[in-house]
């Protein structure tokens, strides 16, 4: 498991079976029994908060990662890799959660 890796996880209702973006910083896999998740929707509203994915991050549909759906996710929940965002990319997720949590240092970057 590695950050912005793309995992599918069985969440409690009502989200249930979807995929999810991991955010937990790369070394907290070895040792942490839960992570910072953003989830994964279809719908799409073309908001700041929304990144795209889609086939190039090994999802079916087009969707988006939604930084306002943040959660923690227990280890057990993640059953499979489905991808990843590649590091060009790194700095949408960064935004969108400049966005979802007002932080305009995130938001502004270069």
């Amino acid at each position: 498991m590695r950050q912005f890796e793309i995992w599918w996880a069985n969440l409690p209702a009502p989200a249930g079976r979807r995929p999810v973006l991991l955010l937990s910083r790369n070394d907290a896999y070895q040792y942490l029994g839960k992570f910072v998740v953003a989830e994964i929707a279809t719908t799409i509203r073309a908001i700041p908060v929304e990144v795209r994915l889609g086939s190039r991050e090994g999802l079916s549909l087009p969707c988006v990662a939604n930084l306002d759906n943040l959660r923690t996710a227990a280890r057990q929940w993640l059953d499979s890799r489905a991808g990843s965002l590649a590091p060009s990319r790194h700095r949408e997720v960064k935004r969108a959660l400049g966005y979802a949590l007002g932080w305009d240092e995130l938001i502004d970057l270069g």
